[in-house]
């Protein structure tokens, strides 16, 4: 079968790699300007397609017939040729949303659900919790109910982001502020990069259930794969795949003191996973154009620590990649959410008496036992994991990759 995803500008889509899981069939991208569109549709090489972005009504008139969650929702997001050659329409979001839903407890008849974002998105969602019986309140930047209004739905359990507010490149954004939901319990953000936005951050701190929105694409990508082949495929297929994406798209992030060995580990790491290094230090270096002891004797810590944080806010949106950081970089809490955002933490601990300090210039000028004092509370509170660092590099590059193993089979 020839099958594929019909948009506009594509970019870097994950679907290739998700079909290339889910069934025996070649799977391309089709980047189809608006004015090519009908001649595509009509005499293009494919037998099955998702659509995207901006092609999900368009396509509508081009389909001989639609499912009913198609009609119902006036969108279409998957295609199938028929023997005739007519085309088929049907609705496979409403199957990943319902899927992401249901994983993170779903919601019960009369409850209250507010979905950020009015657009085809947003009327999925609707449509979803409307079918499990929820009262449902879709807020926008204008109209009766603005997101100046959300103080009037403090009884909400639920909180859906249909929006790409918070979406890379501009990371760190969010609409709301979830303190004024007291009643929430769960955050559902359809963006799933960053694999935590700013949204799910607040909300994890608040202890809020929260999930971004790779199930989905992963759920709706397997119920359109069914619809390809006409055979069933299990749920847990579904758990496999977000598993091991959601693993090659972590970055995995070293913390620590300095001279703990946060740049041998992570290069032997990289090296094991194939996957890139970045030296937090390095990029500041290139950024600031001299060595950091340099840096630090001409413009003082504070200065260094501001470029850092800027480097870090950068470096924290890429994916897939092992990044060592500075031992410092725990002094400023605005890097936790930076590192979190698209990454695992881990912090690298090695005994303080084989710590060096040659070109550190805070090691040299703060006694060590001191230095550690002042920041074991903070890597601790920065980390998600912690890796003894006493023996041979590799001994900890092995210990890592058996912690991700055991993180990906309890995920």
């Amino acid at each position: 079968m020839r099958c594929g995803l019909l948009g506009e500008h594509l970019g870097h889509s994950y679907s290739p790699q998700i079909h290339a899981l889910l069934g025996d069939y070649s799977y391309a991208l089709f980047e189809i300007a608006p004015e090519e569109l009908e001649v595509f549709l009509k005499s293009g090489s494919f037998d099955a397609l998702n659509v995207t972005i901006p092609y999900k009504k368009s396509v509508i008139p081009f389909c001989s017939e639609l499912s009913e969650t198609a009609r119902r929702m006036g969108s279409v997001n998957t295609l199938l040729r028929r023997a005739d050659g007519t085309l088929y329409g049907d609705n496979t979001d409403y199957d990943g949303f319902s899927w992401l839903l249901a994983r993170n407890g779903g919601i019960r008849p009369g409850e209250k659900a507010l979905v950020f974002g009015t657009g085809g998105a947003s009327l999925t969602v609707q449509e979803v919790l409307r079918a499990c019986g929820a009262k449902v309140v879709a807020l926008s930047r204008h109209g009766e109910n603005s997101y100046d209004t959300l103080p009037l739905h403090s009884d909400a359990v639920l909180a859906v982001n249909a929006t790409p507010v918070g979406m890379y490149p501009n990371n760190g954004q969010r609409l709301v502020d979830l303190s004024l939901l007291p009643k929430l319990r769960c955050v559902l953000d359809l963006i799933y990069n960053p694999a935590r936005t700013q949204l799910l951050l607040d909300a994890q701190a608040r202890s809020i259930r929260a999930e971004n929105g790779l199930s989905m694409l992963v759920a709706q990508a397997k119920r359109a794969a069914e619809l390809f082949t006409d055979k069933k495929i299990p749920d847990s297929r579904c758990e496999e795949i977000l598993c091991k994406l959601s693993s090659q798209m972590q970055n995995i992030i070293l913390i620590g003191m300095p001279g703990c060995g946060k740049s041998t580990v992570g290069k032997l790491l990289a090296q094991e996973l194939g996957r890139p290094f970045v030296d937090a230090d390095a990029e500041i270096e290139k950024a600031v154009g001299c060595d950091i002891p340099t840096f630090f004797s001409k413009y003082g810590e504070a200065a260094f620590r501001a470029q850092e944080t800027k480097v870090l806010s950068q470096l924290g949106k890429h994916s897939g990649c092992v990044i060592a950081t500075g031992g410092g970089c725990v002094t400023r809490p605005e890097n936790a959410p930076l590192l979190h955002q698209n990454g695992t933490i881990l912090w690298l601990r090695r005994e303080l008496s084989s710590l060096p300090t040659d070109g550190r210039p805070i090691s040299q000028s703060t006694p060590m036992q001191e230095l550690y004092a002042q920041r074991k509370a903070l890597y601790e509170s920065f980390c998600d994991r912690i890796v003894e660092n006493d023996a041979a590099p590799q001994d900890a590059v092995e210990a890592i990759l058996k912690a991700i193993r055991q993180e990906g089979e309890t995920t």
